[in-house]
Order: structure tokens, then sequence, then C-alpha cells
């Protein structure tokens, strides 16, 4: 049945062995089987011996194996890996051998051959073999793949059935899922329907919510008009529910204000505002009889109260600390103020009813401030009476003491003022600001206002003189104004630099005004002028200013004055005052000039030269106002700011060679002047030389000494006129300009004529020339003592003129030289 290929393995010893005894040869005998044992029996019983055993096995084999839990599948692809493991898991474990058991596990593969290779084998009949034996042993070699097979049959049988149930279980889905297409596709209508329904709801869900609450705009007026019409309406303002029932009031006016097209809006809109009224005055009410009560027991303790310290704290502290006690009724208040106005005392516009909260609150403001002012008045009165015992022996330390305790009371005032209504006033332009509100009170001071200051001092100041009123305000401006303070300064200090800002501008500035205007008509407009003090006299000490006019002198005291008083800014450009006393010291230098030539004459030869005089007077006056860095002298009036006062003195003409050079006389030197290097200036415009040809001072040189003084003066006095008169209405400045440079030039021409007179005549003479040269130095030394007595001390001012007069004597000479040549020729 087998060839010996199959056995090819086993080993020779085994196959040379002796058939055994008793068996008979045959012509196809099967060989020996490998399963007998290499002990040399040939019994075939001891061959068969362990077949029991393998039979025990087999039975062992054929057992079922033990249950298990198979794992879910998930799906329907994960079906076959779910099998797959299980089957593995239930197959034989291949265990790895090695020398003879490998080859005996090889031997026992080789007799499971398949069915099929089994039937195309050639039958062979053998001898002596047992066909049930070998087919038991076949059943038993093939027993553990038999099993196996099974395994998979019944495993195909439950895929298969698995198969079947998912194929039916697919086709019911198809057939629900047609199903809800169908039922989807005829309540689509319907649906359609329900969210129609359902948005209509929305929609007049938000509607009955904007009627609701548009009807409670209309609904809360009754129920307002009773708790405010109420026998005790008045106890509502000392409780928390008084600020809701404004911001109610409010909110209805705002709407019914918006939705005036609504059914009686406006009837609706005049009634709240009606309540909102009522409700202000009911809080007005109880505001003034908490204050008045407050203030009846402050009053009786201060008025019996001789101290100063106990009557300050129970005017501030006391007071404060009483009137706060009032559960809801002060907080109410500054409710109100602040829907009236901001922090800072700005009035706010955003509200519809803030002009009823700012009339609600500038009456609480003047109800309180009587009440202050009741409160107050024995300690204002008691202060009072200090000032004026200290005035009669200082009025100027007197106001100083006055000022300092004003502004510490300012403080204290404006600080419980901020206290109980919860804003700090600032100074504003706006009309209807808080600042406005507590200005207008005059009687008491607020902390904003500085009028009870100004008018007692000025009630005082207006029988003092006027270096006094210059020293106090002097002081207050040093003292609040121009310190540099940092950012960090006290409030105190910050308000009282607000309130020196404000009693200086608004009172005392326009007051001493007025003052310097009456001194500046009694002492120069209106002064007299004896004959004495037309002549110029020799100068004392060397002061520039010894022998000056005395006009003149009053006004460089003025000026003096008016620029330690005052900030920088507001005597430098465009004062009042600083033109009212350049014009008038002007006029009355005209005057004066008119009176020394009318009594000057031939047989006058003492008298003052004119031009001389002017020269001089007008000189020191714009020395001064370099000194004094005084610029524009216009007569409109230009606001003042705080600035730093300069140090002023007047000994000498410092200023001179600055002067000197702006005027550059080009044209009445001849141009021969040498050009020295223009300086800076504080007064507006180029060059004033410029402005003498325009006005017509000298248009030709003198033709000669006798024609010189004759003809030059009547034309210098018009061309100052006119100067004068162009320039009064303008700029006092610029007519002070004109008048130093006509001046000048007269001064220089007539005596450049008096020089080539003389020359003239000592050339005309016998050789020896002693006329000629007797009347020249005669001549010059009289100049000389001119100069000298005029401008004592200042050889730069008299080296100038004196060179000047020579030029213009050259160019003079040289003038009438080219005459007569032009005279021979023809």
């Amino acid at each position: 049945m087998y060839e010996d290929s199959w056995y090819s393995f086993v080993p020779d010893f085994q196959q040379q062995r002796q058939p055994p005894p008793g068996s008979q040869g045959a012509r196809h005998r099967r060989k020996e089987s490998l399963l007998q044992q290499p002990d040399g029996s040939a019994d075939s019983s001891d061959a068969i011996e362990p077949l029991p055993a393998l039979f025990e096995d087999l039975e062992l084999a054929n057992s079922p194996p033990d249950p298990t839990l198979s794992r879910r599948a998930k799906s329907y692809s994960n079906f076959y890996d779910i099998v797959k493991a299980q089957l593995s898991s239930h197959g034989p474990k291949k265990k790895r051998r090695t020398g003879k058991k490998r080859q005996s596990g090889r031997a026992w593969e080789a007799l499971a051959v398949p069915d099929s290779v089994a039937a195309t084998l050639p039958v062979e009949e053998e001898e002596g073999y047992d066909d049930a034996l070998a087919q038991e042993l076949l059943r038993a070699s093939q027993q553990e793949y038999l099993l196996y097979h099974e395994e998979l049959a019944m495993t195909e049988r439950h895929l298969g059935s698995l198969v079947a149930d998912a194929n039916s279980a697919l086709k019911a889905l198809e057939s629900l899922c047609q199903s809800f297409r169908a039922v989807e596709e005829q309540t689509s209508s319907f649906q359609a329907q329900c969210e129609g329904l359902v948005s209509e709801q929305k929609r007049l869900q938000t509607l009955a919510d904007n009627v609701g609450s548009d009807l409670q705009y209309y609904a809360y007026l009754d129920s307002a008009t009773r708790r405010l019409n109420a026998p005790g309406a008045g106890r509502l303002v000392e409780g928390g529910s008084f600020a809701e029932i404004l911001t109610t009031l409010d909110a209805c006016i705002e709407f019914m204000t918006k939705n005036s097209s609504y059914r009686d809006a406006e009837s609706y809109l005049a009634r709240y505002r009606a309540l909102l009224t009522k409700a202000l005055h009911l809080l007005e009410v109880g505001f003034v009889n908490h204050l008045n009560k407050v203030s009846a027991e402050i009053s009786q303790q201060v008025a019996a109260t001789q101290s100063e310290s106990a009557r300050h704290a129970l005017a501030y502290g006391r007071f404060e600390e009483v009137l706060l006690e009032s559960y809801s009724l002060i907080p109410n208040v500054q409710a109100v103020v602040r829907r009236a106005y901001d922090q800072d005392g700005q009035p706010t516009l955003s509200s519809l009813t803030s002009d009823i909260y700012a009339n609600t609150a500038n009456n609480l403001f003047h109800s309180y401030w009587t009440a202050r002012e009741r409160d107050l008045r024995p300690i204002v009165q008691h202060d009072l009476d200090v000032f004026k015992a200290e005035a009669k022996e200082s009025i100027e330390t007197a106001a100083r003491n006055l000022v300092k305790q004003c502004f510490e009371h300012s403080h204290n005032e404006a600080s419980l003022f901020r206290s109980i209504f919860s804003i700090d006033v600032h100074y504003s332009a706006d009309p209807g600001s808080a600042f406005a509100a507590l200005k207008s009170q005059r009687t008491v001071l607020t902390g904003t206002n500085v009028a009870p200051i100004a008018a007692n001092l000025q009630a005082v100041l207006q029988t003092s003189n006027l270096q006094t009123i210059c020293n106090l305000v002097g002081w207050i401006t040093n003292e609040y104004l121009l310190p540099e303070y940092d950012e960090d300064e006290t409030p105190f200090v910050s308000r009282c630099r607000e309130l020196a800002a404000r009693l200086l501008a608004e009172h005392l500035w326009t007051f001493t005004d007025a003052f310097f205007e009456a001194e500046i008509t009694k002492s120069i407009t209106k002064a007299a002028v004896p004959p004495e003090a037309l002549k110029i006299g020799p100068v004392t000490n060397g002061d520039i200013s010894s022998n000056a006019f005395p006009p003149v002198k009053r006004a460089l005291e003025l000026l003096v004055m008016f620029d330690q008083s005052m900030p920088k800014e507001r005597c430098q450009r465009n004062s009042p005052v600083v033109f009212k006393i350049i014009k008038e010291s002007i006029a009355s230098l005209q005057r004066a000039e008119a009176r020394i030539k009318s009594s000057s004459g031939p047989k006058n030869q003492a008298a003052t030269d004119p031009d001389l005089f002017m020269v001089k007077n007008l000189l020191i006056l714009k020395n001064q106002l370099m000194t004094l860095e005084i610029g524009d002298i216009r007569a409109h009036p230009a606001g003042a700011a705080p600035a730093a006062s300069s140090a002023l003195g007047l000994g000498n003409l410092q200023h001179f060679a600055q002067i000197w050079d702006t005027l550059r006389p080009q044209n009445l030197l001849g141009g021969l002047l040498s050009s020295f290097g223009s300086l800076s200036t504080y007064i507006p415009g180029s060059s004033l030389w410029s402005s003498s040809s325009s006005n017509g001072a000298v248009t030709q040189p003198a033709a000669g000494a006798g024609t010189a003084s004759a003809a030059t003066a009547p034309r210098v006095g018009a061309a100052a006129a006119g100067a004068a008169g162009a320039a009064d209405t303008h700029d006092a400045g610029e007519q002070l300009d004109a008048l130093l440079r006509q001046g000048i030039v007269a001064f220089t021409r007539r005596w450049a004529g008096v020089l080539n007179e003389a020359r003239g005549n000592g050339q005309a003479s016998d050789n020896s020339g002693r006329l000629g040269g007797k009347n020249l130095a005669k001549v010059e030394r009289e100049l000389d003592e001119m100069l000298e007595r005029a401008f004592g001390g200042q050889p730069e001012v008299v080296g100038k003129l004196k060179e000047a007069i020579e030029i213009e004597a050259q160019a003079q000479a040289q003038a009438q030289a080219e005459k007569r040549s032009y005279v021979t020729r023809v």
C-alpha cells in the first residue's frame, strides 16, 4: 500500500532486521512497521501493546474543547477577524522539537494523507495485514485534523447564518429608510407650517414684551402721583427710595420725549416734569429744614464763644459733622447736584432734565450760603474789626494779613462745600457752570468768589497812596503767582494761586490802573512847570535823570512802580498805563519846548537849547523803556499773565549805544557816518531813521550859518508836529522815536552851521586869523559846556553828538563849495 520512499528516513539497522520466525515469504510482502520496538521481539501481540495508550489519548483528544465566549463583532467586516482569532485559540499549539522527536513528528504528519491522494494510490493486496487495525490506526492519526475540519464546517455554517441574518437586517433597514423618506416627504409641509407658527409666536411674544415695557412708562404715573402727593411725602427725601423715584421719572421723561408720536405723550411728558419738579421741591424743603436746624444750633454756640480756635472748630468741623448726620438726605442732595454738574462744576447737558436739576442745585447753594452767612457773621465781623485796627498803623501790613486770612477761610469753605455737595468748583467762563452760581454770592466767601476780599481791600486802599497799592499788588504777585511749584503741590497752595490770580485780574489790577491814570493826570498832564524847570542844570551824583524835566522824572518813577507791581507780560506789551505815561510825557515836553523857543532870542543868550532839551529828556525816556524791557506801547489793553519782575536802575544811559545804532542817523550825517553793528531792540519795526525822510524832517543841507538857525528850526518843528500827530493814536513808542530823531537832526544841523559860520569868519579876516580863531574857540567851548551840562558823566553821548556835528559840518561845507563852483562856472 505504501512505497518505500515514505520510510526513507528510518535508520538502516531497522531495515536489516530479520523477519520474525514463522512468517511466510511472499512476493509482495509489506515491510516491517516503524512502530515496532527495536528490542527484536517478533510477536505481533508485543507490537501492538502501545495502542491502548494511544486510544486513550485519542479519547481525550476526541473530547470537545472548553467553552469560551467569543468577542462580539463591531461590524460585518470585523466578523472575519473574530472568527480567525477564535479558531487559532482552539487549534493545536506547535512545539519545536529537535533530533529524533522532529523526525517522529514528521512521520505522523506523513500518515495524514488526504482522501484524494489515498484514492489515487493503487490498491495493493497485502498478505497478513489487518485492515481494521490499519483503518483504526489511520483514524487515530487523523483524529486531530478531522476535529479541526468539523470545527471549520461548523464555523462555516455559523458564518453563513450570520450573513443571512445580516442580509435580512439590511433589507429591513432599507425598507425602514424608504418608509422614513416617505414620511418626511409627507410631513415637510406640516413642518413648514409649524415653523411659521413658532416664528409668529416669537414675534407676538416680542411685541407683547415691548408693549409691556412701554406700558410701564404710562402705568408709573399713578404710582408716582400717589407717592409724591401723599401727606407724608416729605419723608421720602430721607429714604433710599427717593433716588429711585428720580431715576424712574427721568426715564419716563426721556421715553415720552423720544416717542412723541405715541398716544397722549405730550400730556404724560408735562405731568412727569411736574412730578419731577415736585420731588425736587420736597428735597429742597427737607434740606432747608435740616440746614436751619443745624445752623440754629451752631450759630448759638459760635456767638457764645470768644476763642477764635473754638469758633473755627464749631463753624467748620462741628457744622460738617452734624449736617452729614441725616440718613439719606445728604446723599440724595449730592445725587441731585451731580445730575446738574460734574465733578469740577461744569454743566452736564446729556440729560433732558438738566435745567430742572440745575435750578434746584442753585437754590440749594443759595440756601446753604444764606445759612453760612448767618453762622459766620460774628467771625467775619471780628476779622474786619481787626483789619481796620491794623490799617490805622500800617495799611500794607493789614492788607497782607487780610489776604492770607481770607485765602485760608476760602479754602476751608471750599473743602466743606465739597464734602456736602460732592463737587469741587473751579474757575469757568461758562455762565451755566456752578462757578457762575457761586460767584454771584458777594457777601460771604464761597471758595470761588473773591469779591468780599477785594471790597474790603479797596475800601481801605482808596485813601492810601499809589506806592502802597503797588507794594500790595507786587507782594501778591510775588507771593502766590511767581513761585514755581512742583506737580505735588498741596490743594491749599493751588487754590491760593487761583484766588490770587482772580483777585488781581478781576479787581486789583483795574483798581491800580485807575490810580495810575489819576496820578498821571495830576503829576504829568496838569503839573505846574516853573520857568526854572525849563533850564538844563548840571548832572548830580552821576545820575543822568537828576537834571531831567520834572514831569519826565515823575514819568520814570511811574514806569518803575508799574513794572515792579505788575507781571512783565502786562507792562511789556500794549499796556494802557505805559501808553498814557509816554504820551503825556511827550505832550508835556512839547509844551515845554514851545515855551523855551518862545522865550529864547538874540537878547536871551542864556536860554536853554530847545533841541538839546528834547533830545536829553526823550533819550532818558527811551533808555528807561529799554531798561524795563517795554516793547509795544499802544493804546489797546492786552491781557496780563504772571511773570518775573526785572531789576531796575537808571544810573546812566547804559542803552545809549543800542539806541544810537538803532536810530542810525545816515541822512543826517550825509552818509559819511560809519555803519555800526545793528543791535536788537524792543521797539517793533525796522530802521527808525527811514521814517525821518518820509516825514520831511530835513530835505536839504543848510546853505550858510545865517540861514541854518532860522530856516532849519521851523521845518524841524513842523516835521515833529506831523510825526507826533501821525503816531499819536497808534504807537507812543513810534512817536517817541520820531521826536528823538527830529531833535538830534535839528541839534546837529544847527550847530554844524554855527561851526561853519565861525570858521568862515576866520577865513575872511586878515592872515593872522585871530578874530576867526577866537570866535571858533568860543563856539566850541560853548558847545562843550552845553553838552557836558546836559550829559555829564556820559562821554559816549557827548562824543557821538560832537562827531555827528562835525560830520554834518563837513557835509555842509562840501555842499557850499559845490554850490560856489557851480556859480563860478555859470
